[in-house]
């Protein structure tokens, strides 16, 4: 191959990158196809004892994060970091949820995510989800979510993913909220949201 060809070569390449990264930042290219496999039915026990479907995320904004009640610092963190957020949000907050999902529904019944989840410091409109090994499994592999128990005896941990996932009213994902992302950070990715309407696919 000739050194003109290979020349030619490279610039189409970096311009075929630059136009696709502007196509997704435009939002001609991405959002569809980086949302479409993220979420999907599942069945799990909400904290009050009744069973709760992906009808949940219908008709509000949801944060929804995977972790469990003895977790040491990413779900205090992100759940006290949302309490934040729903706060900033003002009046917008009435149309805002978190759900919340364990990965460890061995120790977190539905009383057990009621008390842990009734921190006033934690968001007040909450909805703590658990369920059989096998429900919270075919949940976690909806979102694409990893955990893995770590440990034995009672005091074993469970290691897990830690973004939150952004839901539209409609059930859909809008965007992925980092773990460590500070609570104004999250309240402009959710206003950002809500001003674009139920059918946003980024924030």
């Amino acid at each position: 191959m000739s050194r003109t060809t290979l020349t030619v070569l490279v610039v189409l390449a970096v311009a075929f990158l630059a136009l696709t990264g502007l196509a997704v930042q435009r939002g001609i290219l991405g959002p569809a196809q980086q949302t479409a496999a993220i979420g999907g039915p599942f069945r799990l026990t909400d904290q009050a004892g009744r069973a709760t479907d992906q009808g949940v995320l219908k008709g509000k904004w949801s944060a929804v994060f995977f972790g469990f009640t003895y977790c040491p610092e990413a779900c205090p963190t992100t759940l006290l970091a949302l309490g934040q957020a729903e706060k900033l949000l003002g009046p917008q907050a009435k149309a805002f949820q978190t759900v919340f999902i364990s990965v460890d529904p061995g120790r977190d019944t539905p009383k057990v995510m009621a008390n842990y989840l009734g921190n006033s410091a934690f968001p007040k409109t909450v909805v703590g989800l658990t369920g059989t090994e096998a429900e919270v499994a075919k949940a976690a592999k909806a979102y694409h979510v990893f955990y893995q128990k770590a440990g034995t005896g009672p005091d074993y941990q469970v290691n897990h993913s830690t973004i939150t996932y952004l839901m539209s009213p409609r059930g859909k994902l809008v965007c992925f909220i980092p773990y460590g992302a500070p609570p104004d950070v999250m309240a402009k990715k959710i206003s950002a949201a809500m001003a674009a309407g139920p059918g946003a696919t980024a924030c």
